[in-house]
């Protein structure tokens, strides 16, 4: 009996749709926005500290000096820049805006590409190289922020790339039923 309750609570939940989109993935979404929405205001002001570090400005301070040309004073210092100075050395909050964006995205695709498994199966290639070439172009900083870039790049690189790689296995008929791709 109690069995039956929570079959027809979860079928019920599973068919309440907004917009197409089932419940499950309107609060993934929802909590992975919020939380690109904290992270990145977070970063933004932990990065204004380089406006009081101007011998930080030389080697931080990269959009400003494309916007400007030179940066006489804080006042000419981007907001940008704010992000650049918080991934060197305050990185935990551009780390989690790098996680839940790459969550939304990784969720986009699978909703998008779902029915697809050869797509899927590019897209999540595609998504593991691009992360793992990031990591290398990071991977020679010698600051804090960096070192933990690159660990998460890789990171969520690799996992992309053996995710792709268990998709084509599924679809070739390796490995049997492998319910965790599904």
């Amino acid at each position: 009996m109690r069995s039956d309750i929570k079959n027809n609570v979860r079928i019920k939940l599973e068919i309440i749709k907004v917009g197409g989109l089932s419940v499950k993935y309107i609060i993934q979404y929802s909590l992975a926005s919020i939380l690109l929405f904290f992270s990145t205001f977070a970063a933004w002001y932990e990065g204004s500290a380089i406006r009081e570090n101007p011998w930080e400005w030389k080697y931080t301070a990269f959009f400003s000096k494309k916007f400007n040309g030179w940066i006489a004073n804080s006042s000419d210092i981007s907001q940008l820049d704010h992000f650049i100075y918080a991934a060197k050395f305050n990185p935990i909050y551009p780390i989690l805006m790098i996680l839940s964006l790459s969550y939304i995205l990784i969720l986009s695709g699978y909703l998008l590409l779902k029915n697809d498994t050869n797509k899927m199966s590019i897209f999540l290639l595609s998504f593991g190289v691009i992360h793992v070439l990031l990591g290398i172009m990071v991977s020679d900083s010698p600051t804090i922020g960096g070192k933990y870039f690159t660990f998460t790049f890789l990171t969520i690189g690799i996992i992309s790339l053996v995710l792709s790689f268990l998709k084509v296995m599924k679809r070739n008929g390796k490995y049997g039923n492998l319910n965790l791709l599904h």
